[in-house]
């Protein structure tokens, strides 16, 4: 249920990426879009694994493989490697990664974290936020839930103002 409602969420978001929109359902057996039933088959990339040079060639070739959404992480170290400076070019140019998904006419699934589980230094955190006084992470800890809530809706609206 949890995939589903991000799925949900990201096609509420899609009238930043494009003037389409989709009426968007589920019912309990399959997700329904623009009133058709659907299994949507996935496929992960890593936009900072490959160079933006390399990502319409690997979008092209989930999507030949019968790919329909595209999921990824967003790398919190890497779109803030200093507290409050974002950097979103290069490996980390999002808007450019999102925007190619789109072309290619696939969905994307947006993982925002803050932990990312493949195998990325530090579970994405950045190194930064170890040296904040008194974190812990990954509990109900209060800086760790300052800095998670802030930096998230700070990066959202960097992003947003990009599109």
């Amino acid at each position: 249920m949890g995939s589903v409602f991000l799925l949900l969420q990201l096609l509420f978001f899609s009238p930043w990426l494009s003037s389409v929109t989709a009426s968007v359902s589920y019912d309990h057996r399959a997700v329904i879009i623009n009133g058709q039933r659907r299994v949507l088959i996935s496929g992960s990339i890593h936009y900072p694994r490959s160079t933006p040079e390399m990502w319409p060639d690997l979008i092209q070739k989930a999507k030949d493989g019968g790919v329909d959404v595209i999921q990824t992480y967003v790398f919190w170290n890497g779109h803030e490697p200093a507290p409050g400076n974002y950097y979103f070019e290069e490996r980390y140019d999002l808007v450019k990664f999102i925007k190619l998904v789109q072309q290619a006419g696939l969905y994307l699934h947006l993982r925002i974290g803050p932990y990312i589980c493949a195998e990325w230094n530090f579970g994405g955190f950045p190194v930064w936020l170890k040296y904040v006084p008194g974190i812990e992470f990954r509990t109900d800890n209060e800086p760790f839930k300052v800095g998670f809530t802030r930096t998230p809706s700070l990066r959202a609206s960097f992003f947003l103002k990009s599109l």
